[in-house]
């Protein structure tokens, strides 16, 4: 039986990690990684945390001293479309550790009021947006390498049939 990605969620504030919360976690991951063609077993570690949680990782790792919607800690410093390899997996588990993301619930339910559409999406569209961060995606600029990540994205949430 060939292994599966692992993918735990865990939370710092009561209630986030619900079981419809995390089934949708998982599956945006998974969808997020077969389209990008990474089919070999990888490990996503995943919180979900509230504004002032956020604020102060991004604090403590980023030197930024703001609340933000989603962070990203990447692994491997990948290009878009490079992908980790076997000899990249976890001697002790054969899983790849992609990296961690942390999520914001709060700031993630108040974008989605401000751009009229639903909590699902929103988180949706974050997890995506992280895992394709894991994967050497960036928007540094507001050009080609924002619109490729844009473009990604779009169509990792087509697959999930989650639109705009």
């Amino acid at each position: 039986m060939a292994k599966r990605h692992y993918i735990p969620v865990t939370a710092d504030v009561p209630g986030a990690a619900n079981e419809r919360t995390c089934a949708l976690i998982r599956k945006v991951i998974r969808t997020a990684l077969a389209a990008e063609g990474m089919e070999l077993p990888c490990e996503v570690d995943v919180l979900l945390t509230d504004d002032q949680g956020i604020h102060q990782i991004n604090r403590d790792m980023r030197q930024v001293d703001r609340p933000t919607d989603v962070l990203s800690f990447p692994e491997f410093d990948l290009a878009p479309g490079e992908l980790p390899t076997e000899e990249d997996a976890d001697p002790g588990t054969g899983l790849i550790p992609l990296g961690d993301m942390v999520i914001s619930m709060e700031h993630a339910a108040a974008q989605a009021k401000e751009y009229g559409h639903s909590g699902r999406r929103e988180l949706a569209y974050l997890v995506t947006h992280s895992i394709l961060h894991l994967l050497g995606y960036d928007h540094l600029d507001e050009g080609p390498m924002k619109a490729q990540m844009r473009a990604r994205e779009e169509a990792i949430l087509g697959e999930l049939g989650i639109t705009r």
